[in-house]
């Protein structure tokens, strides 16, 4: 076994102990999650990661996802694990929420500037409910967008030309960190407000705009059927194939042998230790 190959393994093996501690906190506070994406796939094909995955994401209907943010200081043992979010003290470059392992350093490019939690991570994308109405649906995307902006602050680069140069001006509208704050709280509430529950139709939000515009049914998210990830049980979503095709297209057939790459794009990992602060104001800086 290579050196690669064994450090993919490492971060899968640990990506399994942050979910196994996920799930036991789940399944203690009644929260739903499913595997989502990679995971989802994996389960369902490889019946653990895709080979060249190297982390775990999971969707959370939106009331479980803001439950989770609330319990989890009292309920977790936050010197291991942090719930990371960002806040209004709080800045992560990082749409929705994750939990951390304190005890290990994966430095992404992206976050190599940002004063947080840099660990290994379990990342939490909330599902929404969305409105039948177009109006209120195009209502619902503006108010996404908007939350993106604002959030992480930055312009989108995903999108073309013209959202990158709205976004700048966008930003430039609100230049404060406290005039952004409120804006994309009011966007994350605007946007959020169709009952999961009660809704026809479930959404992404919290995402690349190639999955916002998604509309899965309803009871693809209804409830969880338990599928072999590594040895394990996880959830997935009772209606996966509706899902998985809708998002990913024919998702049982593989890429491209140079799609087949880890997508992790860290500039330091180290699973013996942790960190947390700006990389570039340690010595860190020197490994980069």
């Amino acid at each position: 076994m290579d050196n690669d190959t064994a450090l993919l393994r490492d971060l899968q093996l640990k990506s399994l102990e942050i979910l196994d501690y996920f799930k036991d906190i789940c399944d203690k506070n009644g929260l739903r999650f499913f595997l989502c994406g990679g995971c989802c796939i994996g389960a369902l094909r490889h019946k653990g990661f895709i080979p060249w995955d190297d982390d775990i994401d999971v969707f959370m209907p939106r009331p479980d996802y803001e439950k989770l943010a609330k319990i989890w200081s009292s309920v977790a043992d936050t010197n291991k694990y942090s719930y990371v979010r960002t806040t209004k003290t709080h800045y992560t470059r990082l749409m929705h929420a994750a939990i951390n392992d304190n005890q290990t350093t994966f430095i992404k490019d992206r976050q190599k500037d940002i004063d947080t939690w840099h660990g290994v991570r379990l990342e939490i994308i909330p599902l929404d409910g969305c409105p039948l109405s177009r109006f209120k649906r195009k209502m619902q995307m503006m108010w996404a967008l908007i939350y993106q902006v604002y959030n992480v602050a930055e312009p989108p680069t995903s999108k073309g030309r013209a959202a990158n140069i709205i976004g700048k001006i966008m930003l430039g509208v609100l230049p404060f960190k406290s005039w952004r704050y409120g804006a994309w709280r009011l966007a994350e509430k605007r946007m959020s407000k169709y009952d999961f529950d009660k809704a026809e139709k479930i959404t992404e939000l919290v995402t690349r705009y190639k999955y916002m515009v998604n509309e899965y049914p309803a009871s693809a998210f209804k409830s969880a059927v338990y599928m072999d990830f590594e040895g394990r049980k996880e959830p997935l979503p009772c209606g996966y194939d509706d899902y998985l095709h809708m998002a990913f297209g024919d998702y049982m057939q593989l890429p491209p042998d140079e799609e087949q790459i880890p997508k992790h794009e860290a500039v330091y990992i180290d699973l013996s230790k942790g960190f947390k602060g700006n990389p570039q104001n340690s010595d860190l800086v020197k490994v980069m």
